[in-house]
């Protein structure tokens, strides 16, 4: 199974770095670089970039949010609670019907005057239920966040950036043939268009 760890040593491992078997691990005498200590504290924000970064399709959730008990000043009728796990909204209102629904966000909130909030949204899901290619990316985006630290060099940190975009280029590409295609749907001007 996939953890933050493990990403993390095979970053440091495609550096040519020691790896590492928890982010606690004491770095040996002599060393002036903490490599556990690097990593655990650049992973939860390299993370959650990658993650809102693209509509991933492992991570992507949906709910109906009922209306909180407290209604927002002005402006809106209601306000809904985010989920906890909640990274970033893909969608609101249901796409079948191509209802527009008018909302905001504000914190941890989504203000609108509906009664009921359908929501698509990016999840913060463990590293367990990821999609191989965004466990890649992941590796390559730690690789490119620890490479001038660990090597001191610019043109190796500019060279796994490079990576890094391919790769998200691919995957986002794999990840995005999953779904159907979007079509164009049936509006009046495109039909006469067609058949005109």
């Amino acid at each position: 199974m996939t953890n933050p760890v493990e990403i993390c040593s095979n970053a440091l491992m495609i550096l040519g770095a020691k790896p590492i078997a928890s982010f606690n691990e004491a770095e040996g005498m002599g060393s002036n670089l903490d490599r556990a200590k690097l990593a655990s504290n650049l992973y939860p924000q390299v993370r959650k970039a990658i993650l809102r970064g693209h509509y991933w399709n492992c991570t992507a959730r949906r709910v109906l949010l009922s209306p909180d008990s407290a209604a927002p000043a002005f402006g809106y009728a209601n306000r809904f609670m985010l989920p906890g796990d909640w990274l970033r909204t893909w969608a609101v209102g249901d796409e079948r019907n191509r209802q527009r629904v008018a909302y905001r966000t504000e914190g941890r909130y989504l203000l609108s005057d509906e009664v009921v909030m359908p929501l698509l949204y990016g999840a913060d899901t463990s590293e367990e239920q990821w999609d191989p290619l965004l466990v890649d990316v992941m590796t390559a985006a730690m690789a490119a966040r620890m490479a001038y630290p660990i090597t001191a060099s610019t043109s190796v940190e500019e060279m796994r950036q490079g990576e890094l975009q391919a790769l998200l280029r691919e995957a986002r590409a794999v990840d995005g043939m999953d779904d159907p295609p979007e079509t164009l749907g049936d509006f009046p001007l495109l039909r006469s268009r067609v058949l005109g």
